[in-house]
Parts: structure tokens; sequence; C-alpha cells
């Protein structure tokens, strides 16, 4: 006779563990808040200059792609193939 792995004894340690990292996890790692607010004056700068930066090129990036909706809805830009075949 052979020897039964006992599948659910194994299961709940595994589950408990799992349980126990995932906790530790989320009480020690500090929020983005806490980050910022415990980060030097020189950092906290950069920080905002990278986060300004970034803003304003997914401004201008928002600016392009609505430059391009609306001249794609115009009937001028219609592709040659979309128009119907002329009859001889």
């Amino acid at each position: 006779m052979s020897a039964q792995f006992p599948w659910l004894k194994f299961s709940a340690f595994s589950l408990g563990l799992m349980g126990i990292g995932y906790g530790l996890m989320k009480a020690t790692t500090p929020t983005e808040e806490q980050l910022y607010n415990e980060m030097a004056p020189d950092l906290r700068r950069k920080v905002d200059q990278a986060r300004a930066s970034r803003l304003a090129r997914e401004a201008e990036m928002k600016k392009q792609v609505e430059a391009q909706i609306s001249a794609d809805q115009s009937e001028n830009v219609k592709p040659i193939w979309a128009d119907p075949p002329q009859r001889k």
C-alpha cells in the first residue's frame, strides 16, 4: 500500500503561508503619499518636475490625437478604395 499525500494539510499550510506574506507586505509597504512625505526636499523637487513634464507630454499627445481625429473625420481624407466603382 502506498501512503497518501496529505493534500488538504499541504493546501491549508500553503494558503496560510501566502496569507501571512500578503499581510506582512500590506503592513510594511508605505503608500505613495507616505513615501513622498518622507523624501528629501531635493528629491521631492525632482519628482515634481518629472510629474509636470509627464503631464505636459500627455497634454501634447492628447492635442495631437484630437487633431488627427478631427482631420480623419473630414470628407476630404476619405480613402480611394471607399469610392464606389465607376461603370464603363
